[in-house]
């Protein structure tokens, strides 16, 4: 097998694991139950891709369901979770946009003039 081949065919092979959710955080309870889950994803391998987006990277299908069941242990009582997966090749067809920053800009430094 060419390289060109092996390399299509590992970006359908490889998975991305997208966890979404929504979870109450009404009651102490409900923010422990948040705390648990997220510490338990992020202990897994995922990481946060945007506030309650978290993904992970895996290297096959049979990887792929290992964290999903890890995942389906963990869930909480109540809330919304879904998971999703999707090819590297599919991940890599993915646009990102972010607005400009909301962090304060920094002062223009005035310019020193020499004669």
């Amino acid at each position: 097998m060419n390289g060109e081949n092996y390399k299509r065919l590992n970006q359908y092979r490889i998975l991305w694991l997208f966890i979404f959710f929504d979870l109450p955080t009404e009651t102490k309870k409900d923010r422990k139950n948040y705390a648990r889950f997220r510490k338990g994803l992020q202990k897994d391998g995922f990481t946060m891709l945007q506030f309650s987006i978290y993904t992970r990277h895996c290297n096959s299908r049979e990887n792929a369901s290992v964290h999903i069941k890890r995942v389906k242990s963990i869930l909480p009582p109540k809330g919304e979770v879904i998971i999703f997966s999707m090819t590297d090749k599919q991940f890599g067809m993915m646009q990102f946009f972010r607005g400009p920053s909301q962090q304060n800009k920094p002062d223009t430094p005035q310019q020193l003039e020499l004669f």
